[in-house]
């Protein structure tokens, strides 16, 4: 999930880049940057576990 909210900033990033578009604050450097703290944070785990609980009883 953090991967591709990373790929959605880097295309919004190169929208904002070859239309010469910037809002006060955001602009393509700083959705580049974000971009590449969400890839950073999924290739650090964050955000892509899957816990799976299993209510059953173990048989001793």
């Amino acid at each position: 999930m953090v991967a591709t909210i990373g790929a959605v900033l880097f295309g919004l990033a190169l929208l904002f880049r070859l239309a010469g578009f910037a809002l006060s604050v955001i602009t393509a450097e700083v959705l580049v940057t974000a971009g590449l703290l969400c890839v950073a944070l999924h290739l650090a785990g964050v955000g892509n576990t899957v816990t799976v609980r299993s209510y059953r009883r173990r048989r001793s």
